[in-house]
Order: C-alpha cells, then structure tokens, then sequence
C-alpha cells in the first residue's frame, strides 16, 4: 500500500487539475450562449442565400457559371476542413478526422488525388502529417471570426475549381444540433448539389444586370463564402459545448479520484497508527 504522504502528493495534484477543468468548463458555459446567438443570426442569411442558388440553377440561362458544370471525370478533388485551435473539447475534432480520413481513402483507392485547405490549427497540424497536399491554412480566427479572415483560403479552391485543377470540393465541419450533440458533416460545395425542394415545370430565367457572367461571379462566390463561414460559427459552437461537456465529465471523474484516494489515505493512516502502538504494547510488555 503507498504511503500516506505519496497519496497526500497524489490528492492534491488531482485538486489542482479539478481547478482547472472546472475553470474550463465555466468559461466554455459562459461563451457557449454569445457563440449560438451568432451562430443561429448567421442562419437565416446562409439559408436565403442556399435558396437563392437553388433558384439559379434550376434557371433555363444560357449561360452556365463555371461553379455549376460538372467536370465529369474525377481525378482530383479538395477539402475545406474546420477545426478548432485549442483542444480539451472531447472528440470533436477526432470524431470528424475519423469521417474524413475513412472519405479519402475510399477517394484514394479510385485513384483520386487530393487537396486539402484547414480552418483552425488542429487540422492543420493533423492533416499536415498525412499524405495530402496542403495548399492552404488559416488559425486562431478567435471566437468572432470575420467573413474577410476566411477569403484567402477559400479563393484557393474556388480557383482551382475554376480552372479544371479540382473536379469536386467538399466542406468539413462539426455541426451543432445541441448542447451535448455535434454531428460531423461534409458537403458537397463544387459543383453545387441538385436542389430536389424546387419543382419547375416552364422554362424560365433571371434578367441579369449588367451581365450574367458578372452577377453569377460575384452571387456565386459570396454563397460559397457564407457557407464557410456558417460551418465556422457552427463548429466554434460545437466547440464550447463538447468543452463544457468534456471538462464537467473530467471534474466528475476527478471527485470520484479523490474520494477514492482520501480512502486509501485513511487505511493507510490507520494502519500506520496501530504498527505504532503495536510497537508501544510490545516495548512495554518486554520491559
């Protein structure tokens, strides 16, 4: 049995990282709240914006933007992967890893190569090691992340997409459905997915000023941008929850650790007491 004053170290180390996760914890829960208003304010936006383009694309136009054709073959296709930049959150971020790797080796047994473009330094540093090409990153965007923080990165993709470099493009992230479930999901962003909720039964078009080419252009980039940035919101949400979750389940454990250690300290005490007196009945008796 350990000694009391190694189970007293012990005790009081477990004290000091329940301080932590519990200090953990209460920031996560007092951040969470501020991380869903703007989460669910993004909402509406994102969601107009996808309706907007479901709208376009089930157009007759005559002319086709490049976002919409579809390459045929696929020899190539991109990641936009969000993650968060500090860890302590659970599986959140190796839960989606997992999904993701097992993707892209089923993308890699076609022979298909692939690029990768991280939001956040635990995919960055994750995806880095592996055999992908990385062709961009972006970290520590903070809790207010802005739109302009994320165009360099996404401009990587939509350019090689426009060019014919990638055939598909698909988004990564950890949705939050509530406190104590995040859901990992991939989309597809390139080419945009058929839109089954719009039935149309004439032919029929927008009328575009000044051009088409110009009003799709610039339509058709800010609807992929506020995609990104809605799975941004919505994964830094993600993140405050399984925190929270995470580090109550750890302060839980560690009570549990210390009732368990404050038992073994006391047996050992005891006994320690009674090898004491023992010994005095024993010097006693012998004089």
């Amino acid at each position: 049995m350990a000694g009391g004053r190694e189970v007293k170290t012990k005790i009081k180390s477990v004290q000091n990282t329940r301080k932590v996760t519990r200090a953990l914890e209460m920031v996560s829960a007092s951040k969470i709240r501020k991380a869903q208003e703007r989460m669910k304010g993004s909402r509406p936006y994102a969601r107009l914006m996808t309706q907007l383009i479901g709208h376009i694309a089930k157009a007759n136009s005559e002319y086709t933007h490049p976002f919409m054709a579809d390459h045929g073959q696929i020899k190539r296709i991109g990641y936009i992967i969000v993650s968060t930049d500090r860890g302590l959150c659970g599986g959140l971020n190796s839960g989606m890893f997992r999904s993701i790797l097992a993707d892209m080796r089923d993308w890699q047994a076609k022979g298909v190569e692939i690029d990768v473009v991280c939001v956040g330094s635990k995919a960055a540093t994750f995806f880095r090691r592996l055999k992908v090409t990385m062709t961009g990153s972006v970290t520590h965007l903070g809790d207010k992340p802005r739109v302009d923080q994320l165009i360099g990165v996404v401009k990587v993709m939509l350019d090689s997409y426009s060019t014919g470099t990638l055939d598909r493009v698909f988004l990564c992230y950890n949705d939050f459905i509530n406190t104590m479930t995040q859901k990992a999901r991939r989309d597809q962003l390139l080419p945009l997915p058929p839109s089954e909720s719009l039935q149309t039964r004439f032919d029929w078009d927008y009328i575009y000023e000044p051009s088409p080419e110009v009003v799709l252009d610039h339509v058709m980039t800010r609807y992929v941008e506020s995609l990104v940035y809605q799975a941004l919101l919505e994964n830094i949400a993600s993140e405050h929850a399984a925190r929270m979750v995470a580090m109550k389940s750890a302060s839980d454990n560690a009570n549990k650790l210390i009732e368990t250690l404050q038992l073994i300290y006391n047996k050992a005490r005891q006994a320690a007491i009674t090898q004491e007196i023992s010994e005095i009945v024993g010097g006693a008796a012998a004089v």
